[in-house]
């Protein structure tokens, strides 16, 4: 039950949404001078930017379809590979002809390509076949362009952390419940405490509103018209290994489950396109799953023969592009748009931002940061274009190797807690300490628990018993968060039980149901839930 406390805060601008695009605004808010707080309903990044196939654009999808949007990916490609290498794998990209893909659309995506100053060159099949030997042997053409896998919470974490460097706040599990509008201006946000329990006010003179598929639901919070943001879902699906080690793309028109990603350990099939209502409940049908699986098979022979280890569906923030149908969330701009409700709707103080691409999420907030800048009447300069962001473990670009190293140095010291993403004892402890109300959960986006190919069925419970030795928890939360943690990591097992998965699914059933009984534990007052 809410507590009766209010806490009062203060800051010139209050961000809202945990994403990329309101951690990069944060970053910038910050750097600019601006006292900043950024809220979230959940975890940072839990949305959207968690929640998609890993992709860093080179431009190249776009260079038919949206020549704007291509022209911002190669830009910011570019920066993105400068300020946060640690976060992005330097695969390269393909763009691949398979055998019924139109013949003329590779002169066409060229053409593109020159034009919107996408890095493009067209190799050899031979050449292509050689450096990715899966590839369907019938390919008749390749290109190769730019592209790059990027974790996206490595990502996120990386511009919030250099945000708290330059003073700015972040309080994750805030849903926001109003902001105060008086005499035309934004005076106020009001927020929500989950684990504290109590209300937040939040005394401001500017609003970011950055929540992505939600800005529409936040932007009506203060009694406005909601903007037209429409979601398009999209399901992503990861298969066991690494089955290439470059992004591989159908080189044609954008369409479903034309992209393959080597992300981590895994490789990621994505992705469909469809106008959903509600963000918060995204279906993954298995009508779409199969259409997933078939269109690997074109990319890859033998494609279904891998193990399925877990689906998802994101959400894409798209505004209203009225050249399409409302329902045509395929063909509509992915370009960033920035709703003024001044000039919208005579309130001052409130910016919304949405559409744009996890890749272009620094000129996204350099952008809706400037606007404010204008609405105030000052101009203050951007630097996160030219200001790498620190990470503990150096500058290096990511290489899917960097555990095995580490770990060949203190395998002997220290507990390999989640083998198939080499995880140690000392990376979860160290980094629950540091976020002792974190559930498994949120530890798992850091630091990839359960994301093998296992999904938890063997580190779950060692990261619970963990807690409770180290005494960062008690045995009743502890069993509370392993109880969410597998109730997570089953929601994307449910529709790909097929062939190996079922098999894999009913080991983890037995350990968990069988051996240790886990439905029967006993219950707390108040289950975890967060």
């Amino acid at each position: 039950m809410r507590g009766e406390d209010v806490r009062t805060l203060s800051a010139d601008v209050v961000v809202i949404g945990g994403g990329s695009t309101g951690a990069g605004v944060l970053r910038d808010a910050a750097m600019r001078g601006y006292s900043a707080i950024l809220l979230d309903k959940s975890d940072l990044a839990q949305g959207t930017t968690g929640r998609f196939h890993g992709l860093l654009h080179s431009g190249g999808r776009y260079v038919v379809s949206d020549p704007g949007s291509a022209s911002e990916c190669a830009s910011e490609n570019a920066i993105l590979k400068r300020i946060q290498a640690p976060a992005i794998e330097n695969t390269g990209g393909f763009f691949v002809a398979v055998p019924g893909d139109d013949p003329d659309y590779g002169d066409r995506f060229l053409a593109g390509a020159k034009a919107t100053g996408v890095p493009a060159s067209e190799i050899s099949v031979a050449d292509a076949l050689r450096r990715e030997p899966r590839l369907n042997p019938g390919i008749f053409r390749a290109i190769e362009v730019e592209d790059a896998s990027v974790d996206g919470w490595q990502l996120v974490w990386g511009a919030v952390n250099s945000a708290k460097q330059h003073g700015a706040r972040v309080l994750t599990y805030h849903p926001v419940t109003k902001i105060d509008v008086a005499d035309g201006a934004v005076r106020a946000v009001h927020c929500y405490d989950q684990r504290r329990d109590e209300d937040v006010v939040i005394e401001c003179s500017f609003v970011l509103n950055c929540a992505g598929p939600w800005a529409g639901r936040i932007s009506e919070l203060t009694g406005l018209p909601p903007v037209p943001v429409i979601p398009g879902r999209g399901i992503m699906i990861a298969m066991n290994h690494r089955l290439v080690n470059t992004v591989v793309n159908r080189l044609i028109y954008p369409a479903d489950g034309d992209i393959l990603v080597p992300v981590h350990t895994v490789s990621v099939i994505g992705t469909t396109d469809s106008k959903e209502t509600d963000p918060d409940h995204l279906p993954i049908p298995r009508a779409e799953v199969q259409q997933m699986l078939d269109a690997g098979e074109q990319l890859i022979p033998g494609f279904r023969s891998a193990r399925a280890v877990h689906a998802w569906a994101g959400s894409r923030p798209l505004i209203k592009d009225d050249r399409v149908s409302s329902e045509d969330t395929r063909h509509m701009s992915r370009g960033m748009a920035v709703v003024d409700h001044l000039a919208r709707d005579g309130v001052k103080g409130l910016l919304t931002i949405g559409g744009g691409k996890l890749t272009t999420y620094r000129l996204m907030a350099e952008h809706i940061v400037d606007a404010m800048g204008e609405q105030l009447g000052e101009r203050r300069e951007c630097r996160t274009a030219s200001e790498e962001i620190p990470y503990a473990g150096g500058s290096s670009s990511y290489v899917v190797t960097h555990r095995l190293h580490d770990r060949e140095a203190d395998r002997l010291d220290d507990q390999i807690v989640c083998e198939c993403e080499l995880l140690s004892k000392s990376m979860f402890t160290d980094l629950l300490a540091e976020q002792p109300t974190s559930t498994l959960d949120d530890l798992r986006r850091q630091l990839r628990l359960g994301m093998g190919p296992c999904q938890g069925g063997f580190c779950g419970t060692r990261a619970a018993g963990i807690a409770v030795s180290e005494h960062a928890v008690d045995a009743d939360r502890a069993t509370g968060l392993l109880r969410l943690f597998l109730k997570h990591r089953w929601i994307g097992l449910w529709p790909i039980l097929y062939g190996d998965q079922v098999r894999q699914t009913a080991l983890d059933q037995w350990i968990y149901s069988g051996t240790l009984d886990v439905e029967h534990l006993p219950t707390p007052s108040e289950e975890v839930v967060r």
